[in-house]
């Protein structure tokens, strides 16, 4: 990934540039074989979320020409992967229609236990309109006990992982189009304390550098405890 090599005080990640081979879905599934059925099923489906429907089909294809070497049904595994539901790529998921809702002002009990309110003021999360918005690794809300109250409210949400998402260069330009052609009004960047997290303070930075509007920037960086370690406009 190399988001830790900025930071990292003791050389423990390494860049190495060499010549790769090129992808060969044919040689995935072979390794795959010795690993089961399900690993086969759960690596075509993936293929086919990402619509990546030429490896699919060389996938398959080798799957039937060589279904006497395998100790499970080719049928059953072609059967799964061709019912399965796409989610992301394909006709899209209801559950991601964007929507736009005031908070609930009243306080949500469950059993015996009264809840703080949700501060969410749209969904899905990803979701970036004019305004202020909170740009939060996704740690950041389960270790701050009033994320919510303190720093959610009256602001849109967006977040990330720094550590574990792809295509992180896609954030960059996002982020720049949030502050170009959404309009925000500022962006407040929320981490962990831990070093990988800071890759989304440099994200951030680095969009705004490209972007033509320039906007406030605030950072804060949150123990892992749950205690505010750094607050400051940068």
């Amino acid at each position: 990934l190399g988001a830790c090599i900025g930071n990292c005080p003791v050389d423990a990640i390494t860049v190495e540039k060499r010549e790769a081979e090129p992808f060969n879905e044919t040689r995935v599934i072979e390794i795959m074989i010795s690993k089961g059925k399900n690993t086969v099923i759960a690596h075509l489906k993936h293929l086919k979320e990402h619509n990546e429907t030429a490896l699919l089909k060389e996938g398959v294809q080798f799957l039937k020409e060589n279904r006497d070497r395998f100790n499970f049904s080719i049928n059953e595994v072609i059967s799964e992967v061709h019912n399965s539901v796409t989610h992301h790529h394909a006709g899209g998921c209801p559950g991601a229609k964007p929507m736009s809702f005031e908070p609930k002002t009243a306080t949500i009990v469950t059993g015996n236990t009264a809840s703080a309110r949700s501060e969410l003021r749209q969904w899905p999360v990803q979701l970036h309109q004019n305004a202020d918005i909170v740009l939060a690794a996704d740690c950041v809300a389960y270790a701050l006990g009033n994320f919510h109250s303190a720093y959610l409210k009256g602001k849109n949400l967006a977040i990330a992982c720094p550590k574990l998402d792809g295509r992180q260069d896609i954030y960059v330009e996002k982020i720049r189009q949030m502050i170009d052609d959404a309009y925000i009004n500022t962006l407040h960047i929320m981490i962990m304390q831990v070093p990988c997290c800071s890759g989304l303070h440099q994200i951030a930075q680095m969009a705004a550098g490209q972007a033509g509007r320039k906007i406030p920037l605030k950072l804060t960086v949150v123990g892992i405890e749950g205690d505010i370690l750094q607050e400051n406009w940068v």
